[in-house]
């Protein structure tokens, strides 16, 4: 097990000693996900636009991007986006939600199939209508809101209501820090991002409840010593199990990412970014609201501890 250490043994970092720091850094990077996200909004895909979607081959080799815009450009379907996927024969069209229904879109879709005739080959086409990418987006709100509600239940039976208020404080966190990142790179967001979200709550949480465990272990064994010191020592305890876990996660992450290819490229992204962002939220915002929830009253939470005197 040694040779798989990431932390040594018995570490003394004083991680809230810079509570006030991080949660300053935390609140700036959410007040800009919340701008970006109003400013610039979300890629939406076709999930919840609505509209045709073709995923294409080439059967002559590289495809000219150029050519095949200027093509669909003169059919009249509005706006239509063309890019490569994957391999430079490889091209995603999609093209937004036309006017008179499944009527408009099948003859869109014909419209696409006539240009290209049989010099491509078609490897996916997906139609999404206007009634059915709505009811796609309140589902996939409502489900990261369910989520968040059910967690605030549980947390709150299990532990106390400052662990519970923690734990959804640091969900919340991460979970507008994955939109506004969303929104910042311009990845596609899809139905595929929804459950990447989910995933990333479930992630962070497990570590949240991991840290909280510990650290009622501690309030309990240590009657006399600074919330500060059983947070800090709480947290020491479990880094070398955070750690590895967040690593080998990552590790799994970044081989799907490089070689799982286009389809599921921002759902590995998302997921990347919400294991650190999960890892760091467990550490610097679940643990340190604790003080500021004033878990143990009367106690300085920068007070040099004692001698540790148990229960």
């Amino acid at each position: 097990m040694k040779l798989i250490r990431l932390v040594p043994d018995n570490t003394k970092f004083r991680f809230m000693a810079y509570r006030r720091i991080t949660f300053s850094g935390s609140l700036t990077l959410l007040v800009a996900s919340i701008m970006l996200f109003f400013m610039l909004g979300l890629n939406q895909g076709i999930d919840f636009q609505g509209g045709t979607l073709f995923q294409l081959q080439n059967k002559a080799g590289p495809a000219d991007l150029a050519r095949i815009r200027q093509s669909l450009g003169t059919l009249g379907l509005g706006d239509v986006q063309v890019q490569n996927f994957g391999e430079p024969d490889q091209v995603l069209i999609r093209i937004e939600r036309q006017p008179g229904g499944d009527a408009g879109q099948e003859e869109a879709e014909k419209k696409v199939r006539d240009v290209f005739g049989d010099t491509v080959v078609y490897e996916r086409v997906e139609v999404v209508g206007p009634r059915v990418s709505g009811e796609l987006a309140r589902a996939g709100t409502i489900s990261v809101v369910a989520s968040l509600l059910a967690v605030l239940v549980y947390i709150w039976f299990r532990f106390e209501w400052q662990f519970a208020a923690g734990a959804v404080a640091a969900l919340i966190h991460d979970v507008l820090l994955t939109i506004g990142m969303f929104s910042l790179v311009r990845l596609e967001f899809n139905l595929s991002s929804i459950a990447a979200i989910l995933t990333i709550v479930g992630y962070s949480l497990n570590d949240t409840v991991v840290v909280y465990d510990r650290i009622r272990e501690n309030l309990r064994k240590y009657k006399k010593m600074p919330i500060g010191q059983i947070i800090d020592d709480s947290v020491n305890q479990t880094l070398s199990r955070t750690t590895l876990t967040s690593v080998t996660t990552l590790i799994a992450l970044i081989a799907l990412y490089v070689f799982g290819g286009e389809i599921i490229r921002s759902f590995t992204f998302a997921m990347i970014f919400g294991v650190v962002v999960g890892t760091y939220s467990s550490i610097f915002i679940a643990a340190p609201i604790l003080i500021f929830l004033n878990l143990r009253p009367g106690a300085d939470a920068d007070e040099p501890a004692e001698a540790a005197q148990t229960a």
